[in-house]
Formats: structure tokens, sequence, C-alpha cells
């Protein structure tokens, strides 16, 4: 059973950590994406256009939707990591970002909307299995992992009146 964080005790992971998820999830979902627009359109060229189109585009959706869950407390348990239901939400509300961009630029590169649906379509399948499996992983390493606590502001006086002092939190970035 995981231990839930307790006080004012949370988990975070660094920039680094999440430039790094995406550049591993990149490479991944690329060669995914390839073979996919290959087997729908039977043109290898047009499947490697549309492959590298999507590494400029989805390096950045990636590491906005990576920072936009490092807020989100939903499903990280301290110490521990993402719970399986964590793991899949964020797998599904990528994929919606994902299938869209893909969508797009498969028309863009094709000019045929039968086949941006169709590579997206299929996208809906291989790259939510894939992503859980991505997650899963990255759940298991510790690297770049900030484990910090909130330190309360103390009071004290200063020139007759109560002032709280800030005090910085504390972090312990794991290796």
């Amino acid at each position: 059973m995981h231990a839930k964080p307790t006080g004012n005790v949370f988990m975070t992971d660094s920039h680094l950590r999440s430039v790094t998820k995406g550049v591993t999830w990149r490479i991944t979902a690329t060669m995914d994406t390839i073979l996919l627009a290959y087997l729908v359109t039977g043109t290898f060229s047009t499947a490697v256009k549309i492959g590298l189109v999507e590494v400029m585009t989805k390096i950045a959706l990636y590491y906005l939707h990576e920072r936009m869950w490092n807020i989100i407390p939903y499903g990280r348990i301290h110490g521990v990591g993402p719970t399986h239901a964590r793991s899949l939400v964020k797998g599904i509300s990528w994929r919606f970002f994902g299938t869209m961009d893909t969508i797009i630029i498969s028309y863009f590169v094709t000019g045929i909307w039968f086949h941006s649906f169709a590579i997206g379509g299929f996208e809906l399948i291989t790259k939510v299995l894939i992503y859980y499996v991505h997650e899963r992983v990255w759940g298991r390493i510790k690297w770049g992992r900030i484990i910090a606590s909130k330190v309360p502001a103390t009071p004290h006086k200063r020139n007759g009146s109560v002032h709280e002092e800030r005090v910085r939190d504390k972090e312990a970035i794991l290796p």
C-alpha cells in the first residue's frame, strides 16, 4: 500500500526531468506515427514527413502538458510516484491534444482528410497504450523528482510590530 503525503510535504518534477521525458516520449511516439502513416498512406516519404513535422510541434506541446500536470496533485503519491489512475488520465488528456496535432499535420502533408483522420484514429489506440507504459516506466525513475516540505512562516517582532519571516521551501532533489 502506498503512503499518502502528510503535512506540508509534496512532490514535483524538475524542468530537466520534464524535458527528458518529452524527448524520450517523442522518439517513441514518432516511430509509432511514421509506422501508422506508412500503413495508411502506403508511402514511406509521406510517413517520414508527417513524423518529422510532429517532432517540432509535439515536443513543445508535450512540455506544456507535463508542466500543466506537474501542478495537478491527483494520483501522485509522495516518494512513490504516480498511481495507475493518474497515468491513465494523463495519457487520455495528452492523447486529445496529440491527436488534434496529428490530424492537422497529416492533412497539411497529404491534403487528404480521410488519411488524416485514419492516422489520428489509429493513434487513439496505439498512443494511449504506449503512453501509459511510458508513464509507468518514468514513475519508477527517481531522477529529477523533487520532494519538498513547506516550512510555515514564523512571526517575529521588528520595530514594535509583528512580521512574518518567509522561510524558503526545503527541497530534496532525488538523484
